[in-house]
């Protein structure tokens, strides 16, 4: 079919089309299926049908980092707006988690000032669509604001630390489902002997400033899920093992020294093709269960870049990962939530980024998650629920007490994949 005689078509005969190639390409039953959905009228997706209320029957938060700034709270609140973003975010997701708002470049204009509004909105309209909020994030390594090179010295670290945490957390007290108290803080190419990333925290306040900000999150906000978030953990390569070794390793020693956690985050952001997630997460999964830890699937979107083919092919690929993973992962009983990095493809990432992982070779946009640019719904969004559906009912297994025996079991040393046999040289 020529681009000139699809542009004759109406939208369902070129969806018509559409499902014809996919068939013609040996895709499975089950994504042929959703696909002949997709051509319907769509209202197979809202309501009753929606991942809000598929994940909510069975215990699961579904939910997706949002833009505040596209959002119509007043239209929402008085029930007047048309806004399509507005309307998807408040019927597929029952938790949501600011993709920028939150982070310490979009909150600290200055050393001493704040700047809430965004924040604040989305706050606002969570609370006017029954949803709950993640908070992302407390501490990372990116995300700096520019005066922070220049105004952040050993001297003052901590406190800047502690007042940014104390300010943040203390704002939406009681308020936030689970905070992302540290992002992102191993990183086992630095070197270190223990797998932490040489970030600007480490380099002025070491390891400690791990403790500082949990056990200052806890006093800020007594009533939210601690959680430590980390990416690269998911598949089963030597390199993926190791770094997930080094965050079990970190765990441990948080509950060993009484620092206040309460789950791990797993990022989840997958490829298309090469290798894919296995048994190694799985344990992990189960490990962190036995310290009588919560696990969130935090950041999830499914990259193509590498994919040969066109958007059928992509949006087959695409589901296939998210069916397998979330059918995999959603099955652990202390495997509470599942968040996509952004609803819709119009507003990924992905696509917003020009860095050589993002870009395909044929120059088209991906399609990474349950929507796509005209915020209709992928093969993506019916894998996902599908997933769901088969997922094991969560709230009725409640998490595994620690093993029974002495306490320093828990803790034992054990070999990390990778890692070098003797100390490194100036490791701490």
């Amino acid at each position: 079919m020529s681009l000139v005689s699809a542009k004759l078509l109406t939208r369902r005969q070129v969806s018509k089309a559409a499902l014809g190639m996919a068939a013609a390409a040996g895709l499975p039953k089950w994504l042929r299926a959703a696909q002949n959905a997709m051509s319907q009228s769509g209202t197979n997706t809202v309501g009753p049908d929606s991942l809000r209320a598929h994940a909510a029957a069975h215990g699961l938060l579904y939910g997706a980092a949002v833009v505040p700034e596209l959002l119509d709270v007043d239209g929402f609140a008085s029930g007047t707006t048309s806004d399509p973003y507005t309307r998807l975010v408040a019927e597929q997701a029952n938790i949501l988690v600011a993709e920028n708002a939150m982070k310490w470049h979009r909150l600290r204009p200055t050393a001493t000032t704040f700047d809430f509004t965004q924040a604040d909105k989305l706050m606002r309209f969570a609370g006017l669509a029954g949803q709950r909020v993640r908070g992302h994030n407390l501490c990372w390594h990116e995300s700096i604001p520019a005066w922070f090179k220049t105004t952040a010295t050993k001297d003052n670290a901590k406190q800047l630390l502690v007042n940014h945490i104390q300010t943040v957390a203390g704002r939406y007290r009681g308020r936030i489902h689970s905070w992302d108290v540290v992002n992102e803080a191993v990183n086992p190419k630095d070197g270190r002997g223990d797998g932490l990333r040489k970030s600007p925290w480490m380099e002025l306040l070491g390891p400690e400033y791990l403790e500082i900000a949990y056990t200052t999150a806890a006093q800020a906000d007594p009533d939210a899920k601690l959680t430590y978030n980390e990416y690269g953990i998911e598949l089963d390569t030597p390199e993926d093992s190791a770094k997930r070794a080094f965050v079990l390793m970190l765990l441990r020693r948080f509950k060993a020294r009484g620092i206040p956690i309460h789950a791990v985050g797993i990022q989840s952001h997958l490829q298309a093709n090469g290798p894919q997630p296995g048994a190694g997460l799985v344990a992990f999964i189960r490990e962190t269960r036995a310290m009588g830890l919560e696990a969130y699937v935090t950041e999830m979107d499914v990259n193509t870049h590498k994919l040969q083919g066109g958007p059928e092919l992509q949006d087959a690929a695409v589901a296939e990962v998210y069916k397998n993973y979330l059918g995999r992962v959603l099955a652990e009983p202390n495997v509470l939530a599942a968040l996509t990095w952004g609803i819709t493809s119009a507003h990924s990432w992905i696509n917003q980024s020009k860095e050589p992982w993002s870009v395909r070779p044929d120059g088209a946009r991906q399609r990474p998650l349950p929507f796509d640019d005209n915020l209709q719904p992928t093969p993506a969004f019916f894998a996902l629920r599908n997933a769901i559906d088969t997922a094991k009912p969560l709230t009725a297994q409640p998490l595994a007490a620690p093993p029974a025996g002495k306490p320093q079991d828990l803790y034992k040393p054990f070999a990390v994949p990778g890692s070098p046999t003797t100390k490194p040289q100036g490791a701490s």
